[in-house]
């Protein structure tokens, strides 16, 4: 956890190589990792967009930016592994990404992202629904001018499913809809220049994140139909690219100061900046929130040029930094089951061609896999979402052969071995 020309206009991306890694805005305390890859963005002071979150992605952001079910159906016992190769969605034209994923069962998904990424007036959002044997894409009704890249999506029901991007007339785009179709939806509060990074929604309630003019920027709303109020907040300097929502009164959104992580925290009806660890470098990506007492947001650490995961947990009173087992893997987005298990996409630049997962219960950390994509491919995963005992992952394969890079959509399926073995 957006398309358009000063939104997301040809801008650079530094947290990833390539036009969709990454897929967030960066801020100065990160402006300069992995330069020289040019990325579609949108450039405000002191931050590079280039699309989040869960997570945003937040969630982007990712993000995720989504409540989880109150009660997921928990996978059976077992390791949890590969279940076949990653495969893209099959409706998608050339250089296509997924940026954001969430579920309500496993047989309800949702996945937003955009396709012809190289190609600035061709560029165009995508919302596409998993049924349980197969995805398809689902149109949006009525918008002569479009959306352009779509950063994050959320759902509150079957009926009320959220998505957030740009739009190609200037403005952030924020659409609503079912499997049937979606419709845009008209805030008079925004404005050009404005961007909207992540989503999430839980039955009566929705909360956007973003920036505007080099300040965190918060959209909100406490119903889903026609003539809801939207509110609109600024806080201090810098992005917010993942939001998440638990319980009736709760959430937290996440992004970056411009020299370290930063999270705000909803509570009593209004956003406050809330305290973490000092991370000089540091930024959050994505935010999964279980309860009011527990969370666990995720991001990455910038210094001499390098990368490094982050990784932050709360427990009801303070944020703690948590420790992955990967060093130098990039970390995009997070779920979880409801119960103290939570998962983490990414990239691990060490198996660049296998998709890349990291399973954490607050103790012990899990590698995940994805089956290889070939040589000469990067697998970036770039959101996750975790329903019915199926760990879906969604994000993109580069092909860097012959010179020329190419993106392809891609979705990753995890779940026990002994499912593996039914097939």
């Amino acid at each position: 956890m957006t398309r358009r020309r000063i939104r997301r206009a040809v801008p650079l991306c530094v947290l990833s190589a390539g036009p969709l890694a990454g897929l967030l805005p960066c801020a100065t305390s990160v402006a300069h990792a992995q330069t020289g890859h040019v990325q579609t963005g949108h450039v405000q002071t002191g931050h590079v967009h280039t699309g989040h979150v869960q997570t945003g992605h937040v969630q982007t952001g990712h993000v995720h930016t989504g409540t989880a079910p109150a009660r997921p159906e928990r996978a059976p016992s077992g390791d949890e592994v590969a279940l076949g190769p990653g495969l893209p969605t099959g409706h998608l034209r050339t250089d296509a990404s997924l940026s954001d994923v969430a579920g309500l069962s496993a047989r309800d998904v949702w996945a937003v992202g955009q396709q012809e990424a190289w190609d600035f007036w061709r560029n165009r959002g995508v919302i596409t629904h998993w049924d349980g044997s197969s995805w398809g894409e689902v149109p949006i009704r009525g918008d002569a001018t479009g959306a352009g890249h779509l950063r994050s999506v959320a759902a509150a029901s079957p009926g009320e499913v959220w998505a957030v991007g740009d739009g190609h007339d200037g403005l952030p785009y924020l659409a609503k809809g079912s499997a049937d179709g979606f419709d845009r939806v008209s805030v008079p509060r925004l404005r050009t220049g404005d961007w909207l990074g992540g989503i999430a929604a839980s039955s009566g309630r929705v909360a956007a994140v973003g920036s505007r003019d080099g300040q965190v920027f918060l959209l909100s709303s406490g119903g889903a139909g026609k003539g809801a109020v939207w509110k609109t907040g600024q806080g201090p300097g810098g992005a917010l690219y993942g939001v998440a929502l638990a319980g009736r009164s709760d959430g937290w959104a996440v992004g970056d100061s411009g020299d370290g992580p930063l999270a705000m925290r909803l509570a009593g009806g209004g956003w406050k900046r809330a305290d973490l660890p000092r991370i000089k470098g540091g930024f959050l990506r994505d935010v999964y929130a279980e309860s009011r007492k527990r969370a666990v947001a995720i991001g990455g650490v910038y210094r001499d040029g390098k990368i490094s995961p982050l990784v932050l947990d709360w427990d009801g009173r303070r944020w703690k930094r948590a420790k992955p087992p990967e060093r130098h893997a990039e970390l995009y987005g997070v779920t979880g089951d409801g119960e103290g298990v939570f998962w983490i996409s990414g990239y691990d630049p060490a198996r660049a061609a296998e998709g890349f997962l990291l399973r954490y219960d607050g103790s012990r950390w899990t590698r995940l896999r994805g089956q290889a994509s070939g040589a000469n491919r990067k697998v970036r995963l770039q959101a996750v979402t975790h329903v019915g005992g199926l760990t879906m992952a969604v994000g993109h394969v580069l092909n860097g052969r012959d010179g020329k890079e190419r993106y392809t959509d891609l979705v990753e399926r995890f779940g026990p071995s002994h499912a593996l073995a039914a097939r």
